[in-house]
């Protein structure tokens, strides 16, 4: 093994992450290579930097002046678009993100947390996670309603398991009692759990009581000697609709909840800030006991990743969307607007879909927050999928062949209402 994996394993030890970690995580390493050494020569070389292969000019990097004329060239300056971006991202923005993250989750307020790695995207951050702390056999814990490339990216991937639990309790909330069960059918006692608030496909986010129980409930599973991995996908935070969901991160109290909770969080700009094709994702770490040298030691291992697959993230990206966060004049009016049209359709929503009350063909689940609904079928999904594409030209997903998804937020507040009389009318003629 690599001196430097070594020295990080080292580290690590004796820690819930060190309980976690994969054959890959303990293999692998950030390398005191070509970046490390550029990075090093980046601040102390000011007679002569040979270290980048990258050709510049004149302190800044050569290029097109094609793509170049496009941006506001007063704003950014050729390295803020076309040099290389640091492994773990640009150091201003991660800093800027974790502020946010500060002020979006009070009550991370004055608690020790890494600073957060860019990735290209949030499925990026995912399946980082996987490489480093997943391999054959383990188990990872989510709920029957999710995510279907989770099973893409753990199962099919890498080869663990997953144990499925029924989202929905008998009163329409979300279902802690399942959720325990899960992770106590884990034979070994070390579980990895996976939760996405709000959810895909459903649209749900727990009340603030119920994130409490997932909360007390996963610590009484560390107190019984449960070694607990506990993955926030927050790829829809903020888009809550309602005043008693939940409006925190679960990574907000987990994150120093017990030793043996080892708190993950993975999100991005992508829905929080309105760059869906930029490709900027975060990972952030934390738990109970972990010092700054097991936090520097894990982004280390999240670097070693990267560099060993996409290298380093989009740079023109992250200038732009660092750009807005600090300086742009309409960066919060017009976030403010886009919740503003969500909160609106999902109203119009709720108003179309008791219009259909009683109706057993589709029974919706519920839901209060996000981008998303989902209707229980009494039929295929599928069938009715096919039925409404090609009799009506009407597109929504179908899940498992029971549940029928449909993503309200790209459709306008003047048509929620026929589609939604499209869906139940199909339903009628395609299972006749």
């Amino acid at each position: 093994m690599h001196p430097l994996a070594i020295e990080l394993n080292e580290a690590l030890k004796g820690t819930i992450a060190d309980a976690m970690l994969s054959d890959v995580g303990r293999r692998i390493f950030f390398p005191k290579g070509i970046v490390a050494q550029a990075a090093e020569a980046g601040s102390q070389a000011k007679r002569f930097n040979a270290t980048v292969g990258m050709s510049t000019s004149g302190g800044q990097p050569m290029h097109l002046t094609d793509i170049y004329n496009k941006f506001d060239t007063t704003t950014f300056k050729p390295a803020d678009i076309f040099a290389y971006a640091p492994g773990g991202g640009d150091q201003r923005l991660r800093a800027r993100w974790k502020e946010e993250m500060v002020k979006k989750n009070p009550t991370l307020e004055k608690k020790k947390f890494s600073l957060p790695i860019v990735t290209a995207g949030l499925t990026h951050g995912l399946s980082i996670i996987g490489q480093l702390f997943f391999q054959a056999g383990d188990t990872l814990v989510v709920p029957d309603l999710a995510w279907d490339n989770y099973e893409l990216i753990y199962v099919h991937q890498l080869d663990a398991k997953i144990v499925s639990f029924p989202f929905y309790n008998d009163k329409g909330g979300f279902n802690v009692e399942a959720m325990v069960s899960a992770l106590r059918s884990i034979p070994s006692k070390r579980g990895r759990l996976l939760l996405n608030f709000p959810n895909n496909p459903t649209g749900y986010t727990p009340t603030k009581t119920e994130m409490e129980a997932i909360v007390a409930s996963l610590v009484s599973l560390a107190d019984e000697g449960y070694e607990l991995m506990v993955i926030s996908d927050d790829a829809y935070f903020g888009l809550f609709f309602e005043s008693e969901v939940g409006r925190e991160s679960l990574f907000a109290s987990l994150c120093d909840a017990h030793s043996n909770i080892f708190a993950v969080k993975c999100d991005a700009a992508t829905k929080e800030e309105l760059v869906w094709g930029f490709r900027i994702g975060f990972v952030t770490y934390g738990s109970k006991d972990f010092t700054d040298e097991h936090l520097d030691a894990l982004n280390k291992r999240t670097l070693g990743i990267i560099r060993s697959t996409v290298s380093n993230c989009d740079k023109p990206g992250q200038s732009l969307l660092l750009s807005a966060m600090q300086d742009g004049a309409n960066y919060a009016r017009d976030k403010q607007g886009v919740f503003d049209e969500m909160k609106k359709r999902y109203d119009i929503l709720r108003k179309a879909l008791k219009k259909h009350e009683g109706n057993t063909l589709l029974v919706p689940h519920p839901f209060n927050s996000g981008y998303f609904m989902a209707f229980k079928t009494k039929g295929s999904a599928e069938t009715l999928r096919r039925y409404l594409l090609t009799e009506y030209q009407v597109g929504c997903i179908n899940i498992a062949d029971v549940t029928l998804r449909l993503a309200y937020c790209s459709v306008e507040c003047d048509k929620i209402e026929e589609l939604v009389d499209l869906v139940y009318k199909a339903a009628g003629e395609a299972w006749s």
